[in-house]
């Protein structure tokens, strides 16, 4: 029997209004050790992620480990897309296993868990396991993640994508959250963070806006 095809998006697509992000451990000590991403490249998807989370007003908890004796401040990148949002501190590297994150986690009530930080193998593994387990859905942002290796960033990813998680980029993160250029509330927030945190795609926006007056849609 023939399958109808639908002008719809498919369940797993992330909406705004879907999902909690939870931004983790984004440090200085924690970015020291990071050798799987440039420490540039990190902090600009890293910016990208938060700015189209903030965007799209995408729930989003924002925490840290250690912050005022080891392992240092959250990227100001970060912070300021999120002015003034607190961050829940821990001590454990399991972020899944803080009360005080699982407690906004059930205030938020949201099924769908988005998680980037450092290190993908220890503080990104962790939850996305844990989460998975008590039967959330989870996506990983792998470009803004990071490990003290290409091969433990490498093997953390296939070990959550083996157990169910859902890998992703941060560029995608942004366009999935827009996904159609009609969107016209939205356009001008998409493509300005494009512009200032998509790399080439980026530059790509500023020469047709600039050269044609292009617009997408």
């Amino acid at each position: 029997m023939p399958i109808t095809a639908k002008a719809a998006p498919g369940a797993k697509l992330l909406t705004p209004t879907d999902h909690t992000l939870v931004m983790i451990d984004f440090q200085s000590q924690m970015a020291f050790a990071t050798h799987s991403i440039e420490a540039v490249t990190l902090r600009n998807n890293a910016a990208l992620v938060a700015h189209a989370a903030a965007g799209f007003g995408a729930s989003t908890i924002l925490t840290t480990v250690a912050e005022k004796s080891f392992s240092g401040p959250m990227f100001d990148e970060i912070k300021a897309a999120f002015p003034g949002q607190a961050m829940l501190d821990r001590t454990s590297m399991n972020t899944w296993e803080d009360a005080a994150v699982i407690k906004r986690v059930n205030e938020i009530g949201k099924s769908r868990i988005v998680l980037c930080g450092l290190w993908t193998g220890v503080c990104i593994v962790g939850p996305a396991l844990s989460a998975l387990d008590q039967g959330f859905e989870v996506y990983v942002i792998a470009d803004a993640c990071g490990d003290v290796s290409a091969e433990a960033h490498d093997r953390a990813m296939d070990r959550m994508v083996q157990a169910g998680a859902q890998p992703m980029t941060s560029l995608q993160y942004l366009l999935e959250l827009q996904r159609d250029w009609a969107r016209t509330d939205t356009y001008e927030m998409t493509t300005g963070i494009a512009k200032k945190f998509g790399g080439a795609y980026g530059l790509g926006i500023i020469y047709a806006q600039s050269m044609f007056g292009a617009h997408e849609g």
